[in-house]
């Protein structure tokens, strides 16, 4: 943000009521003490009479006397001094004269007079009576501060509360460079980046001016990040805030501020309105909840009708970002307001490899930095996981007093971003870490054994996050599309600790509890959201969107109570199927599961290649991208 411009929002927060007073009583305390030492006189002076003066004359001990008004001030030739009044209607030497002083010795006495006047002599004559009704008033005004802010700000409710980054702040400004991956996405952007720059290029041929952008995908993907990069390469004013910025308790200030925003918009033209998590405001009107007539949907009303009404707004860009536009008004999404819809994907192993570059720009990095190999082990992860993870790695290396960031913190950060920090002081007995053991190479051996599940590379029963113990494995390559035989291998893959448990103790713990829910729900969504059922067949019976309601999904039942219990039969066959096949491999495969649990409960953690020696010593074949195959 522009430094020399500020905006209400920018303003320091008012101090607290009491500290207020607080400060207003030691300001009253300190002006009277300096006052006080001020108007202190530096030495002693005596309070003498019209006749000690004229004895002092006649004797001739006086060397100078001084006349202000009324004032007499006298120092004696023994450099003491001395202080009394007179009337204002007699001079000095008269007054004296009738004290019985000779003209002699009156004309041995130097007498000066001073006039006092001017702006000094007022003030100290003013100041006194001045300065107690200034610190009163002062007090006082401290005192209602607090409650005037309070009350004026009913009178800025319905002024927009949008940030502004200017063309020429420097600091903030951001471009494609800045922005890794999303290369189609950059595509579709450079041509609003083109009209904002050469609106006459396109208007001259007939072109219409884009009136909105709808960018949409995953968390973390870079939406905000691209609607700065957009006004950066532009070299345009840049207004950005939040859907739910606009709504407030009080009906129609959320349309105040719409109107507010786009004058200011207007009036900066060419430029760039930003409205994140647009969803918040633009949602479908007439559901029913809040009444037909509610604060958000008069703040959207006004939108639709800044953005492609009665007065359409020209050279002005509207970008929103959202991660739910298929909740959004069908008014919103049609042609005319938001033209282009810009979807945001995760990245793949390329984008992520550039992304991790970018993030590294001011990272030392030690020799052994290999950010391909981080690029293949972050599947799945986000532009906002990367940056974290790179953090991380940082923090890592600082907290152990080293000066460059190493390969092994890389590695380390990625399972603190996936499942959490290390919880080494979370000490497990030893029959808890047998029976971790045996779970987590449940898990390891099943996924090795089975096709289509992906390739181990790490198992470990340190604790992290909330998980006892994990097995970490990875696909070999990105993919957009999972079959049947890979969910499948999956579920098997998650009963595999159950069934270790379940051989090893003939008991059941609460440890496979999260694998449970993960393996159901992946069924369910089998049955119901992809077709993949031989017995209901391609229909699909759910969404992937829904309601919520106090904070779990609440979905509308399209199909009827039979069609329920035959989805839950289906669901039931895959899971018990999974568990058939788990306990399968680990029975025949006792001896292997006893050796991987037997190294695990003595190191603790496993990596690819240890873990690959153990399975290869007795005839597993690990998938490996390479043909080759490690050597025991």
């Amino acid at each position: 943000m522009d430094k020399n411009k500020k905006t209400p929002q920018n303003k320091l927060p008012t101090p607290k009521f009491g500290s207020q007073i607080a400060i207003a009583i030691l300001i009253f305390i300190g002006i009277t003490l300096a006052y006080s030492l001020l108007s202190t006189p530096a030495e002693k002076i005596k309070s003498l009479t019209i006749g000690d003066v004229a004895t002092g004359v006649n004797a001739g001990t006086i060397e100078k006397i001084e006349v202000s008004g009324s004032d007499v001030s006298i120092l004696f030739k023994d450099k003491t001094k001395g202080e009394t009044k007179k009337e204002l209607e007699n001079s000095m030497s008269e007054t004296l004269t009738r004290y019985g002083v000779t003209a002699d010795k009156l004309a041995l006495t130097p007498i000066e007079v001073k006039t006092e006047s001017g702006f000094v002599y007022w003030l100290m004559n003013i100041l006194p009576f001045l300065l107690p009704v200034l610190l009163i008033g002062f007090f006082l005004w401290m005192m209602t501060r607090q409650a005037k802010g309070q009350g004026m700000q009913a009178f800025t409710f319905g002024q927009s509360k949008a940030r502004i980054t200017n063309p020429d702040d420097k600091k903030n400004k951001v471009t494609f460079k800045d922005v890794a991956g999303a290369k189609e996405a950059k595509q579709e952007l450079e041509e609003i980046v083109d009209f904002l720059k050469n609106p006459k290029k396109f208007l001259d041929i007939g072109a219409q001016i884009p009136k909105g952008v709808l960018l949409t995908g995953h968390p973390g993907t870079g939406k905000t990040l691209l609607a700065r990069a957009v006004a950066g390469e532009a070299e345009v004013p840049f207004f950005h805030l939040s859907g739910s910025e606009f709504v407030e308790m009080f009906v129609g200030v959320g349309a105040s501020r719409v109107r507010d925003l786009f004058k200011m918009a207007k009036k900066a033209s060419p430029s760039i309105v930003f409205i994140d998590e647009i969803d918040a405001v633009g949602r479908v009107r007439g559901t029913g909840v809040g009444g037909g007539n509610d604060e958000r949907e008069q703040t959207l009303n006004q939108i639709l009708v800044e953005m492609d009404g009665f007065e359409p707004t020209e050279k002005v860009i509207v970008m929103a970002a959202t991660n739910r536009s298929d909740v959004l008004d069908p008014a919103l999404l049609r042609p005319g307001r938001f033209d282009r819809r810009v979807t945001l994907d995760l990245p793949d192993r390329s984008d992520r490899e550039a992304i991790l570059t970018i993030h590294a720009r001011k990272k030392p990095f030690a020799e052994d930095v290999n950010l391909k190999v981080i690029a293949e082990r972050t599947p799945g992860f986000s532009g906002a996981d990367l940056y974290s993870l790179m953090n991380e790695s940082a923090i890592l290396a600082a907290r152990e007093e080293r000066k460059t960031v190493a390969q092994m913190d890389l590695v380390r950060s990625i399972e603190k971003v996936m499942m959490g920090p290390e919880r080494k002081s979370h000490l497990l007995s030893k029959a808890e870490k047998e029976i971790t053991a045996y779970h987590e190479a449940g898990h390891a051996l099943v996924a090795s054994v089975l096709p289509y599940a992906d390739p181990v590379h790490k198992v470990s029963i340190v604790s992290r996050g909330r998980a006892g113990g994990y097995t970490l494995k990875l696909p070999l390559e990105d993919r957009k599309l999972q079959s049947k035989k890979e969910f499948l291998d999956d579920i098997a893959m998650s009963l595999g600790g159950y069934v270790a448990e379940e051989m090893v103790l003939g008991d059941i713990t609460t440890g496979p509890s999260n694998d449970l829910q993960v393996a159901t729900n992946l069924a369910r969504a089998m049955v119901t959201r992809w077709g993949m059922s031989d017995t209901i067949g391609p229909i699909a019976l759910e969404s992937d969107g829904g309601q919520t309601l106090f904070g779990r999904g609440v979905n509308d039942k399209e199909y009827s109570e039979k069609m329920s219990a035959v989805i839950d039969g289906e669901v039931k066959k895959i899971m018990d199927d999974a568990l058939d096949v788990a306990r399968k491999v680990l029975t025949e495969k006792r001896h292997i599961l006893d050796a991987i649990a037997k190294k695990l409960i003595e190191v603790e953690t496993l990596e690819q290649d240890e873990y690959n020696k153990i399975i290869i010593e007795h005839g597993i074949t690990p998938k490996m991208k390479d043909p080759e195959i490690i050597k025991a």
